[in-house]
């Protein structure tokens, strides 16, 4: 299982977890795309989550085209749920979106598996803090959920703990403890079942690109 919080500029950070099991787990950070193919094939994942737009909303030709749709029906849904998030029209998100869908493409023609993921709507659904509350008290509550290995060793960038929440909503998934919403010809996107928490306003902040 990887899950990777994806920079929208190689020249920034982008947070990488290979995880095994909730005590077995490389967590790290990467650069350039060539990089990330790379580190993430040598982990044989058998699902590959990312947090960045994978596909662009129906109707909409290309991220430059002004006219077209701004939401995907698992934006949509985002509203419903009362999670923040930034469209992936507005001004770096277009970057990363760019960068997501064409390493999705390199990653799926190797043949991995891939989908998008959103570190911050999971971390609502959970009921744990987002990056935004301080990277300190979302690895003390994803060391609360059970999460150990280099959580416990050292203190991770908000790069990393984001990859180790959606490589562990990925782990969830395959335990039949996920949901994806959207459209399955449009585009998915991963996220937990919730604990039953309120929603609405979530933990502040939404997902931002990192240009």
């Amino acid at each position: 299982m990887v899950g990777l919080d994806l920079a929208g500029s190689p020249r920034r950070t982008t947070g990488f977890c290979a995880l095994r099991s909730l005590t077995s787990l490389d967590v790290g950070v990467l650069g350039t795309d060539e990089e990330v193919v790379r580190t993430v094939s040598r982990a044989r994942p058998e699902l590959v989550v990312i947090d960045a737009p994978l596909s662009l909303p129906r109707g909409r030709a290309t991220i430059e085209d002004r006219s077209g749709p701004h939401l995907r029906a698992c934006d949509r849904e985002l509203l419903r749920l009362g999670i923040r998030f930034f469209p992936l029209t507005l001004g770096p998100m277009r970057m990363l979106t760019v960068r997501g869908m064409r390493l999705a493409d390199e990653l799926r023609r190797l043949g991995m598996r891939v989908v998008e993921g959103y570190p911050g709507g999971a971390q609502d659904l959970l009921g744990i803090p987002r990056k935004q509350a301080g990277a300190s008290r979302l690895q003390a509550a994803l060391r609360r959920s059970g999460i150990g290995g280099p959580l416990r060793e050292r203190a991770l960038t908000h790069d990393e703990l984001d990859a180790v929440t959606i490589a562990w909503v990925g782990r969830r998934f395959l335990r039949g403890e996920g949901m994806l919403i959207g459209d399955p010809d449009e585009g998915l996107m991963l996220l937990p079942r919730s604990r039953g928490r309120g929603l609405r306003g979530g933990h502040g902040g939404g997902r931002a690109a990192k240009a």
